[in-house]
């Protein structure tokens, strides 16, 4: 896999909770400088990201009920429209975990679809935490969230133990086929960590260390 392929579909990432005014400046002027085209925010810091990068054409996107997941569905839909307002063209929600930890698949898959409709066509990823879940849980998510309409199943945020792996990855794909995408984030801290979580089924890739990524070695990938 050459360089430029990778930097198009990293999702460039940064959500700390401490993030300044300056430090967002700051990551958006390394995205311009690396030609990344979508990264990711706080809802904060939505409307100054877009303001930045919106004559480069790089889309700002953001977490919808993060980190948990565990906001009504009425304040996961407000928070999207808000976003959206802002200047969000991409949408990140969490999964309701309590939900689907109890079987509440009904739930689950509503709170999904009325974030979907709010985003009104926008790209809209679901995370689920991988890391919280067990396979069976893994495959009724990915489930939900085709039939819910949303276009990618994400495996997590980073935040909450555990990130992407080959393992994971593999199983996504094996659920969402060519159906949804799939998107991998948290742990993945290399170039060939890149490349082979891509080799195993994922088209996008969300790293707050994206800089480092594409600046290894790249002589030794096997993709």
């Amino acid at each position: 896999m050459d360089k430029q392929q990778l930097i198009s579909m990293i999702d460039y990432t940064l959500l700390s909770p401490t993030a300044t005014k300056t430090d967002i400046k700051e990551f958006c002027e390394e995205t311009i400088a690396n030609g990344f085209q979508t990264v990711f925010v706080n809802p904060y810091y939505v409307s100054y990201a877009h303001s930045l990068l919106a004559e480069h054409q790089i889309k700002v996107g953001v977490p919808i009920g993060f980190s948990l997941g565990g906001a009504t569905t009425f304040v996961k839909v407000e928070e999207t429209k808000e976003a959206i307002r802002n200047g969000a063209t991409e949408i990140d929600m969490l999964i309701n975990l309590g939900a689907l930890k109890s079987g509440e698949y009904a739930v689950v898959k509503e709170d999904i679809a009325e974030v979907v409709k709010a985003a009104n066509g926008l790209t809209t990823k679901v995370i689920i935490e991988t890391a919280l879940l067990t396979d069976e849980e893994k495959i009724a998510a990915t489930e939900l969230i085709i039939e819910a309409g949303a276009d990618f199943v994400k495996t997590a945020t980073g935040f909450n133990g555990g990130g992407a792996t080959i393992a994971d990855v593999k199983l996504l794909r094996s659920v969402a086929g060519a159906e949804i995408g799939v998107k991998a984030a948290g742990g993945i801290k290399t170039y060939q960590d890149a490349v082979n979580i891509v080799a195993a089924g994922a088209n996008r890739i969300g790293a707050s260390g994206a800089v480092a990524i594409i600046n290894g070695d790249v002589s030794t990938s096997s993709y």
